[in-house]
């Protein structure tokens, strides 16, 4: 794979191997998600929490994770590779592994605003719109990340960064 959440694709990897062909992440995930910048400063109780309420799901080169237009069901974190978000105006954003999308539509309840393509293969953890509720109420730490990357791309978007 193309790039690795910051040196722990191996991690990543090796997690998702202990892990059989279940999707079903669990405490061996924990190390992976420490490295993930949105669940920083989080206990590793609560990451092993986390990791039970996520799934991993791979995606091939090319493959749509994301169809702007559509409902959103899940938030993604990006755990190993490459992905590229495609508004259907302006310019293309390249994803790296640590990146969190997909959330937008989970916190307003508005369709995709963006398709989110596999640039090579890529591995996410997937959070549903339930778990991603139980999350934000569960942990403030996680609501106040996303409010910070919120603001950042409100700011990147408005030429203010």
């Amino acid at each position: 794979m193309t790039d690795s959440l910051l040196g722990a694709g191996a991690a990543a990897r090796a997690a998702l191997s202990l892990g059989g062909s279940s999707d079903k992440m669990g405490s061996d995930w924990v190390p992976v998600l420490e490295d993930v910048p949105l669940f920083e400063g989080l206990s590793r109780r609560h990451l092993k929490r986390i990791a039970r309420l996520a799934r991993t799901r791979r995606f091939q080169p090319g493959t749509a994770i994301i169809r702007a237009g559509d409902a959103g069901s899940a938030c993604y974190v990006l755990l190993d590779g490459e992905a590229r978000v495609v508004p259907s105006s302006g310019r293309s954003l390249l994803l790296k592994a640590g990146a969190v999308f997909g959330e937008m539509a989970l916190l307003d309840d508005s369709p995709r605003s963006a398709d989110v393509l596999a640039e090579g293969e890529a591995l996410t953890m997937t959070i549903t719109r339930r778990s991603f509720d139980k999350l934000l109420r569960s942990e403030p730490a996680i609501a106040l990340a996303l409010l910070r990357t919120l603001a950042a791309r409100l700011r990147a978007a408005q030429g203010l960064s």
